[in-house]
């Protein structure tokens, strides 16, 4: 169950209306490093968790807090295209030519399909996309993906502060990225918790390392054939005791130890082209032939 408080978490003020700055929280919104994609990530995990309760509560109270935050950059979008509504789009209206010439940057759907209001879209009007969300049921490998997801957010929230010189929009922003900065620390504090590298490391830990190829778990495979000296010889991931500390880094060039594929004739029921049921001498082969394959 979840309750709401009308008040928000954080104020919210735009001193100065632009349609442009709220084209470009949008993506702050419903872009892959937005906000409905933690929400969403943190609480899938939670609903998700099987384990010590206090992951599930914690990834409960994160998940919902970020609905918050959801609730603030719609704001802030709403506030920002109260500039929209005078003259800007009545001469979209009135003349409709290149919505985007007209509407100097600003989403002509803002407009057209929310009312001057933030809708669940990118910067670009592309919706929201679920798959977006990882839930995979490993915490470690979860906690992984949240500080990635809120490093990626960070840097988005940096780039939008830089781009307004809006006081109250800074202001808003400085909020979310200190949220950013807690919530990256925070993810990683489980996984020392769990841990650390050496705990976690191989994701997941369950499985028995006895069973993976013990000749390639600690190699890094160079594909490079220029022959040319690697750029990267002696660095860390080159040589020495692994990070996870159970084995050691080597460089291997790569080389097939496999052998060349060969697939049987077409299925006679995908209806190929006839050039493709050729056999190697150019002879149509026979339906028992390409049956048998």
């Amino acid at each position: 169950m979840f309750y709401h408080d009308k008040r928000l978490q954080y104020k919210v003020r735009v001193e100065k209306p632009n349609p442009q700055f709220a084209r470009l929280l949008q993506q702050a919104i419903g872009g892959i490093e937005g906000e409905i994609r933690v929400c969403l990530q943190y609480l899938f995990q939670a609903w998700g968790n099987r384990g010590p309760v206090k992951y599930r509560d914690m990834l409960l109270e994160t998940g919902t807090e970020e609905i918050s935050h959801i609730e603030m950059l719609s704001t802030a979008v709403a506030l920002n295209l109260e500039g929209a509504s005078g003259n800007m789009v009545e001469k979209m209206v009135k003349e409709n030519p290149v919505v985007g010439e007209i509407m100097g940057g600003m989403d002509p759907r803002h407009y057209l399909s929310a009312g001057l209001a933030a809708m669940a879209t990118d910067a670009n009007g592309v919706p929201f996309n679920g798959s977006w969300v990882v839930a995979s049921g490993n915490l470690a490998a979860d906690m992984y993906a949240n500080v990635m997801a809120e490093s990626t957010g960070r840097v988005l929230a940096t780039r939008l502060w830089k781009s307004t010189d809006d006081p109250g929009m800074k202001d808003m922003l400085a909020f979310l990225i200190a949220r950013d900065t807690m919530h990256q620390n925070q993810w990683l504090a489980v996984i020392e918790e769990l841990g650390g590298m050496n705990g976690v490391h191989p994701i997941p830990n369950s499985f028995p390392q006895t069973e993976e190829n013990q000749e390639f778990n600690y190699s890094f495979v160079s594909t490079d054939i220029s022959g040319d000296p690697l750029t990267y010889e002696g660095s860390r991931w080159t040589n020495g005791t692994s990070v996870d500390g159970k084995g050691e880094f080597t460089v291997v060039k790569a080389q097939p130890v496999g052998e060349e594929p060969k697939l049987g004739a077409p299925a006679p029921e995908g209806f190929a082209q006839t050039e493709q049921m050729m056999n190697n001498d150019g002879i149509l082969g026979t339906l028992s032939d390409m049956v048998s394959k």
